[in-house]
């Protein structure tokens, strides 16, 4: 039972280790859309 527990913990350690080392070197795109917006000259001073 001692020897599972630890296979266990050690398989968790292990899964969180390899999550934070994929998270830290995962390259995410920036998103790509693109956005228009039509401002009214109202809002512009003169």
């Amino acid at each position: 039972m001692r020897k599972l527990s630890r296979l266990v913990l050690f398989v968790v350690i292990a899964l969180v280790v390899g999550t934070a080392a994929f998270l830290a070197t995962w390259d995410i795109p920036a998103p790509v859309t693109t956005i228009e917006k039509v401002i009214p000259d109202e809002r512009f001073p003169r």
